[in-house]
């Protein structure tokens, strides 16, 4: 059984306002992360590399170099919620035991249009985020 929790962006700030030991990692694409924008203070592991989406294989040595400590919450965040959690999977995998998949992501799922930003997601609920 998973031991991932999921929450609203709304859910995730209010915990990790709550919590000063509690770390955001942003696992989109470094590009991404700096043109799109990003959560305030979150910390940016790609999980994959645009445009090819190639998998990081360095994603775990990164956040086990950043985050030594298994029992740190981790709360885990990209465009909508997929790939952080699969990265969550992986930090479960190896034994990480406070993990939180932001769910919405940062940009929020797709419109009637095809557009993000409008439904739903970290930016759209006016969360502290920057660019940059």
């Amino acid at each position: 059984m998973s031991i991932i929790q999921r929450l609203t962006p709304q859910e995730a700030f209010k915990a990790m306002s709550a919590n000063r030991d509690a770390l955001l990692i942003d696992v989109r694409d470094p590009v991404e992360f700096v043109f799109v924008g990003h959560p305030t203070h979150a910390k940016n592991i790609p999980w994959a590399f645009a445009p090819e989406m190639r998998a990081n294989p360095s994603f775990v040595e990164q956040v086990q170099d950043t985050v030594p400590s298994l029992d740190t919450p981790l709360f885990l965040l990209c465009r909508s919620g997929q790939r952080s959690f699969s990265a969550a999977m992986a930090l479960e995998a190896q034994g990480y035991r406070q993990l939180i998949n932001v769910e919405e992501g940062f940009e929020g799922g797709l419109n009637e249009l095809k557009q993000r930003s409008t439904l739903n997601g970290w930016r759209f609920h006016g969360l502290p985020w920057e660019q940059g």
